[in-house]
């Protein structure tokens, strides 16, 4: 099967983790950040297969788990306003939000719908003129696009009742604020889809600033095995670059139409993420002049001072300070049948991924 078996040979993996043991000399810190990559490395057992002197950290690579409390508990409230359709991710239904959750509010009769995709929900307006339907919009650069698209679709179609609330953020200045904060990381391994519309120059201050080294990984066992030899090559010789080594799906200057899209309906805000507090120009905010669809814009609710739930360190695992076995609640009273905090929710969470390979 092309671009999957070819990447999960055993002797492939094997040869690269004994180049690795050859080239590898000082102990580095490593950070991926995406979900998908965290999800690869234990799903494999790649950390078995690393050399003492190279240690994998997790970092804000899950949107779900990133989306700050106050976003969470926005949508709580608009979705108890009577009228209002809320639609929205599946794992973002189970985040608890300061008193509730969304799937709790949908078992009290809030109207809660999980879509798939931006463009169920567009057509869910189109079937219901007489409610207003929020969408929930979450995700980096690779989700944001179809967000994008849905609104301008919106527009085109004259839907006047399509909404977005937007906690749409983009990797290059967490990445940044991470090493910023003063994080142990030598080199980061770069999203694979983000990277793919965004192209590679949004990691240059990484390395020409930060000084730090960057590769664009795919996710199969031997994508990643060979990023971390491609970033431990970099540290070793002292020459940080950006890299691509995900060749076959990323592009130096990335989607040029996705981007387009991006530009005419976003633009840069601080934004919230969780456990980091407010980051400049981390968000997607919609611009005012599609400001009809914009549910911040749109709706006036109240929205009490949010809490983080109590023991909860899913702040410093996003940061990489942490590991989810360093929580007092994992897989304890912290489980994905019961989740304490978001990271525990979502399939690309770092809690989640440990909680289901944790053996």
């Amino acid at each position: 099967m092309k671009y999957i078996d070819e990447y999960r040979k055993k002797d492939l993996i094997l040869s690269l983790a004994e180049k690795l043991r050859k080239v590898s000399k000082r102990e580095i810190v490593l950070m991926e950040v995406c979900g998908g990559h965290t999800m690869a490395i234990h799903r494999f057992g790649l950390t078995s297969l690393l050399p003492p002197t190279i240690r994998l950290i997790s970092g804000p690579g899950c949107p779900v788990c990133v989306s700050s409390q106050q976003f969470i508990d926005t949508a709580m409230a608009y979705s108890k306003i009577p009228g209002v359709i809320i639609t929205t991710y599946g794992d973002l239904i189970r985040v608890p939000g300061s008193s509730t959750s969304l799937e709790k509010e949908r078992a009290n009769g809030s109207d809660v719908r999980i879509v798939y995709s931006v463009l169920e929900s567009l057509e869910i307006a189109r079937e219901h003129p007489d409610k207003r339907v929020v969408f929930l919009g979450i995700g980096f650069e690779t989700t944001a696009p179809l967000t994008a698209a849905a609104i301008l679709q919106a527009q085109k179609e004259q839907i006047p009742n399509f909404f977005v609330l937007s906690a749409h953020k983009i990797m290059p200045p967490v990445m940044k604020a991470l090493v910023a904060e003063g994080v142990k990381i030598d080199g980061f391994i770069a999203p694979g889809h983000v990277s793919a519309i965004t192209g590679t120059a949004i990691y240059n201050d990484l390395v020409t600033v930060c000084g730090l080294g960057v590769v664009i990984s795919g996710f199969e066992p031997v994508d990643m095995m060979q990023s971390v030899l491609m970033l431990t090559e970099q540290i070793e010789s002292g020459q940080p670059a950006v890299e691509v080594q995900y060749q076959r799906v990323v592009q130096k200057d990335g989607n040029l139409i996705a981007q387009k899209i991006l530009e005419e309906v976003f633009e840069f805000r601080d934004d919230t993420w969780r456990g980091l507090g407010m980051i400049p120009k981390s968000g997607l905010g919609i611009r005012e002049s599609l400001s009809a669809f914009d549910a911040e814009r749109q709706f006036t609710v109240e929205v009490p001072a949010s809490t983080e739930p109590k023991g909860c360190i899913c702040g410093q695992i996003l940061r990489g300070l942490k590991t989810p076995v360093e929580c007092p609640l994992f897989a304890k009273k912290c489980t994905p049948s019961d989740p304490v905090g978001a990271c525990m929710v979502s399939g690309e969470g770092t809690c989640a991924t440990y909680f289901k390979y944790r053996s």
